[in-house]
């Protein structure tokens, strides 16, 4: 049984060390593969601002990278008025720097093309405003919602207060959740792997609704699950072969980089190569690709969190090395089709 102080054990983001990072270099690889990458953040209120500039600097290191999906992160919500409103500020936000590349000044390149912002589905019918203000915010670029789940008794919130246990359980979140399908918008589900039960549920109950699940399902690694990579693995695993079985799910393959997670990379005197990286995700990932179907999953960069622990030439290298072995037709959908058709994209490639 885990100690009160146990309980609350913090595991915060690695913070980015330009220096660090730049201890370990790799030629690009497979540089014409179109990608679209469906998870990044934007912020500038964070001791490691990433704003557009930011991203645009990480996308021009090599990778053929087309287009990205912002997803929410608490950035620039409006500072007043009512307060279920204030996340639409996000949402301006994204908008901005998506308007700011189809300027041309950024080249080909399609930032924030889709916008994932947030929306408390436990408002219940009270959510409706909140989505069409976030609609009219985005410009024909929002796309859904992320109402994060993760809680465990034994990992602190990296983001207090955190999300309270069984939320998406909870008939008051439920009632929310249920207005989505009308306004044809997504779900972001992220929670962590003994959680998974709670998305296997709400699948069940809402069968039509287009859901993503986020980080392959948050498979964790420290507090009370250090040591247990085994165990863990194997618990992982059986909830992740039940959810394949709901084909309104898909799965982002990525954010094995957090702290969360376990592999402790960032703690290493020289940052991971992409073998290295490559051969610690490869068996989640290839169970997910074996479980789901290429068709319905997609690769994600969770920058510039995981950025904490790998460059972002180095990352996509992890994710073409596990993906050697598939058809071109199987890489497509990994990289950028499951994404384009999953959030209505313009296709690319």
């Amino acid at each position: 049984m885990a100690t009160q102080q146990q309980e609350r054990q913090p595991f915060h983001h690695p913070p980015v060390r330009p220096d660090w990072l730049a201890k370990l270099t790799e030629e690009v690889l497979d540089p014409s593969q179109p990608i679209i990458d469906p998870h990044h953040h934007l912020w500038r209120a964070r001791p490691d601002r990433y704003l557009l500039e930011d991203l645009v600097a990480d996308v021009r290191t090599g990778h053929n990278i087309l287009a990205t999906v912002y997803i929410q992160c608490g950035s620039d919500y409006r500072p007043g008025g009512p307060p279920e409103l204030q996340p639409v500020g996000e949402t301006e936000f994204a908008a901005a720097a998506a308007q700011a590349c189809e300027s041309g000044n950024y080249g080909p390149l399609r930032a924030c093309a889709g916008i994932v912002g947030y929306a408390d589905c436990r408002l219940g019918d009270r959510i409706d405003p909140v989505l069409e203000a976030h609609v009219a915010a985005g410009g024909g670029r929002f796309k859904g919602i992320r109402h994060s789940a993760t809680h465990d008794p034994g990992i602190a919130p990296t983001a207090p207060p955190g999300a309270p246990p069984g939320l998406y359980r909870d008939p008051a979140f439920r009632a929310g959740f249920a207005r989505l399908q009308r306004q044809g918008l997504t779900f972001e589900a992220w929670l962590y792997h003994p959680q998974l039960a709670d998305l296997r549920d709400l699948l069940r109950a809402f069968p039509e609704q287009k859901v993503v699940l986020n980080h392959a399902g948050g498979p964790l690694g420290v507090g009370p699950y250090e040591g247990r990579r085994a165990e863990v693995f194997a618990q992982w695993r059986a909830y992740i072969t039940e959810l394949a079985e709901y084909r309104n799910l898909c799965v982002k393959l990525g954010g094995l980089a957090m702290n969360v997670n376990g592999f402790g990379f960032h703690q290493h005197v020289l940052p991971p190569s992409s073998g290295e990286l490559a051969a610690a995700w490869r068996p989640y990932f290839e169970h997910a690709i074996a479980t789901f179907g290429p068709d319905r999953c997609m690769f994600e960069s969770n920058f510039p969190v995981d950025k904490g622990t790998c460059s972002y030439p180095v990352l996509w290298n992890a994710f073409k090395r596990i993906a050697a072995q598939y058809s071109e037709s199987e890489k497509a959908a990994l990289f950028h089709r499951t994404a384009q058709c999953f959030y209505n994209l313009p296709p690319v490639g």
